[in-house]
């Protein structure tokens, strides 16, 4: 595919700093860590998590986004693999691979909007 020599990406600041968080933010399910979560979720944040199936449920507020992401972090035998992290701006995009105990793996991702440093907006998907 030939490059429009006329469009001219750069890295920005705020790409940047989406980017930092995100990172910050998958540690926590690397490490089964979730002590940073409070510095990374906003007090107005919304998750709009995968289950129960077909919309998931939302949860609002940085006490219940906190709460929902410690939970999975330290699910016990549990597992996430990065695929890929993509930032643009105040966005980010997280897909992943889930690996639960007994073995079994869902593939998903994450849909995710930074405001101020902080994460406002977690939309997560999962292959049905």
């Amino acid at each position: 595919m030939k490059q429009d020599s006329s469009v001219t990406l750069h890295p920005d600041e705020h790409s940047r700093q989406t980017a930092e968080i995100m990172q910050r933010f998958n540690d926590v399910f690397q490490l089964h860590d979730p002590s940073a979560l409070p510095r990374l979720v906003a007090e107005h944040c919304v998750i709009e998590n995968t289950v129960p199936a077909p919309d998931g449920a939302r949860h609002v507020g940085r006490e219940a986004c906190v709460q929902l992401w410690s939970a999975i972090a330290t699910q016990p035998g549990t597992r996430f693999d990065l695929e890929e992290t993509f930032v643009a701006g105040e966005r980010a995009t997280i897909r992943w691979r889930y690996w639960l105990a007994d073995g079994n793996s869902i593939r998903g991702v994450n849909l995710m909007r930074v405001e101020d440093g902080l994460i406002v907006e977690a939309m997560g998907y999962v292959k049905g």
